[in-house]
């Protein structure tokens, strides 16, 4: 386990940068030099015993992580929660997992097949969560996955690693709004996850969310190789409760519409 929340979000962030480039350039375009704060980041897993949610939470609890909310995505046949530090600095993160039992028997079996191949000391390492994927699929069997659950498809070839990291727009000095961040990015040439709108959220419900489409990056199958889509950048405008306190949550379904920004049919 890692000694220090910083130490492990810096991994996080270099593992992440090698299969998204684009955010190096997004940090540069909205930072102006200056540091971006990170508002979270998230996983993705299986409901397995061997490699769930609570594996990766492990992991973030032992630095003082704390869990906070949960949602269900029923169409997508996830579950997920968030975890906030003590620290409000330091980023949340969100992880979901995929329930297998609500899935076919043709995904089951292939799923069971990739984590057969994984050593049952996985979860404990300390590079479990920037391993990338511990196992080796063959091109169909991935696109069975993808075909039924593009969530399924993007684990079984991406694995174990940050799928999005996250600017918060609040400590940006030279924007003041989603809006503006969203024109900046348009006109660098970035595309725009638009499901259900380039803005996911709204003031009412305290959390306005973009994203980039995922970069591509070159998967190397048993049978073969393809240029698919990897990981993206979000960006996240919180607005304060009725406290004055900022809302530190999710909103579930704009979270489902960001699921999409690795999505190949979606934009």
């Amino acid at each position: 386990m890692h000694t220090s929340v910083d130490e492990l979000f810096e991994a996080l962030w270099q593992h992440y940068l090698t299969v998204t480039p684009s955010a190096l350039k997004i940090h540069d375009l909205l930072g102006g030099g200056k540091a971006i704060v990170n508002d979270h980041v998230a996983f993705r897993t299986f409901n397995h015993p061997k490699l769930g949610l609570d594996k990766l939470a492990a992991h973030f609890l032992a630095l003082g992580y704390e869990q906070k909310g949960e949602y269900h995505f029923e169409a997508k046949k996830l579950y997920a929660r968030h975890y906030e530090h003590p620290d409000p600095a330091a980023p949340k993160v969100f992880i979901s997992e995929l329930l297998l039992e609500q899935c076919s028997p043709a995904l089951q079996r292939i799923v069971a097949r990739l984590i057969d191949q994984v050593d049952d000391t996985l979860p404990e390492q300390k590079d479990f969560l920037y391993s990338g994927a511990p196992w080796q699929i063959s091109h169909a069997d991935y696109k069975t996955l993808a075909a039924e659950s593009e969530y399924a498809g993007w684990m079984a070839v991406y694995g174990y690693r940050a799928n999005h990291f996250t600017v918060s727009v609040n400590h940006l000095e030279d924007y003041d709004s989603l809006d503006a961040v969203n024109s900046a990015l348009k006109q660098a040439g970035f595309r725009l996850n638009d499901a259900g709108g380039e803005i996911k959220g709204s003031p009412d419900v305290l959390l306005e969310q973009s994203s980039t489409m995922a970069d591509t990056a070159l998967v190397q199958f048993t049978d073969g190789e393809a240029s698919l889509p990897s990981c993206f950048y979000e960006f996240a405008l919180r607005y304060p409760k009725p406290g004055g306190e900022l809302y530190t949550g999710f909103v579930a379904a704009s979270a489902d519409k960001i699921f999409e920004s690795t999505n190949t049919a979606s934009g």
